[in-house]
């Protein structure tokens, strides 16, 4: 039995990668602060007898434990989480991480870490190969995450180079499924929430900004094999390369849920927006063997299907017994 360590691991994509390593057999360790992960994401899982949940936050010093494999998720991923305290998310990136890597420096354990497709800004090369450098503003509104990550990943090749620490950086495209907050702030989210409750859909430009949506299963198979692959640094893009603009994302959501009263609104851009974004994935494929599988289609099916739940909970007042939903089941 491995013992492995999900920091961030109350979140929508730790809920989801926990749900899998219990499967497999493994002892997992959640560590989360609860800023934007739910508790409601692990509940099914405080009863197992191969889970434990540390409230923790990792800019502190992160208790001694015994690993084989450390999972690194922790920190805001959406821009109003991110953006709600821009000084606490540099901290986390940075000072997190070098916590973090110091508990692998000194267990000996295997570390993923979880970097970011914006990484690569507003990119001028696309589809976006890990080989890109980005072109990224660091002093915009957004350079706390973005640069944070930026930092983050290169402290994990300094570990790496001087003191050993196996480590492999990932970078994550946009991704979505059940187990997401209705207030996550990011666009499925933003668009499925406001669709079944008759909201306008708020598409920020013209509509026209492309993004690329991966299903959190197929992140989840793709992060799984990262860790299992040896001698892998990365950085590796993890994302689906099916390319939408968002104003399609808005179209198909509105189709899916042909009920909906709710109309289009058009807003100003945000600062830094990217207005193209698309893995290229081919070191995915031949390192990993991995392609998405999960088409947008299917994937809105099941995440419309999940938040309907969750918006009828808390119509009842029952939240929590809905967000307990096994997130394999929808």
């Amino acid at each position: 039995m491995r013992r492995v360590l999900v920091t961030g691991g109350a979140g929508f994509i730790g809920s989801h990668l926990i749900h899998d390593l219990l499967a497999d057999g493994d002892a997992v360790v959640c560590l989360d602060n609860l800023f934007s992960g739910r508790r409601e994401n692990i509940e099914p899982y405080l009863s197992h007898e191969a889970f434990t949940f540390i409230e923790h936050d990792v800019c502190d010093p992160i208790p001694s434990m015994q690993l084989d494999q450390i999972y690194h998720l922790a920190c805001p991923a959406s821009p109003p989480h991110y953006q709600f305290d821009a000084v606490k998310t540099r901290k986390t990136n940075f000072h997190g991480t070098l916590n973090v890597l110091e508990l692998a420096r000194t267990t000996g354990a295997r570390l993923l870490f979880a970097s970011t497709s914006e990484v690569y800004g507003d990119p001028e090369v696309h589809p976006q190969p890990e080989s890109y450098r980005g072109n990224v503003n660091i002093t915009g509104i957004r350079s706390c995450y973005d640069v944070g990550k930026m930092d983050a990943e290169g402290l994990c090749f300094d570990f790496m180079r001087q003191y050993g620490v196996d480590h492999r950086v990932i970078r994550i495209f946009n991704t979505y499924g059940p187990n997401m907050r209705v207030d996550d702030g990011r666009v499925v989210s933003n668009f499925v929430a406001q669709a079944l409750k008759g909201e306008d859909l708020t598409i920020y430009g013209d509509g026209s900004q492309t993004r690329s949506f991966q299903f959190v299963s197929d992140l989840v198979r793709g992060m799984k094999l990262a860790m299992a692959k040896d001698g892998l640094t990365g950085p590796i893009n993890i994302g689906n390369p099916g390319e939408f603009t968002i104003r399609e994302l808005a179209e198909k959501i509105l189709e899916a849920i042909p009920s909906s009263t709710s109309r289009v609104v058009f807003l100003p851009l945000p600062a830094d927006d990217p207005t193209q974004r698309k893995p290229d994935i081919s070191q995915a494929m031949s390192t990993l063997g991995w392609r998405p599988t999960v088409q947008l289609d299917e994937g809105l099916r099941r995440t419309i299907a999940y938040f309907e739940a969750v918006l009828r909970g808390q119509e009842d007042g029952s939240l929590g017994s809905v967000s307990r939903m096994d997130p394999a089941a929808v």
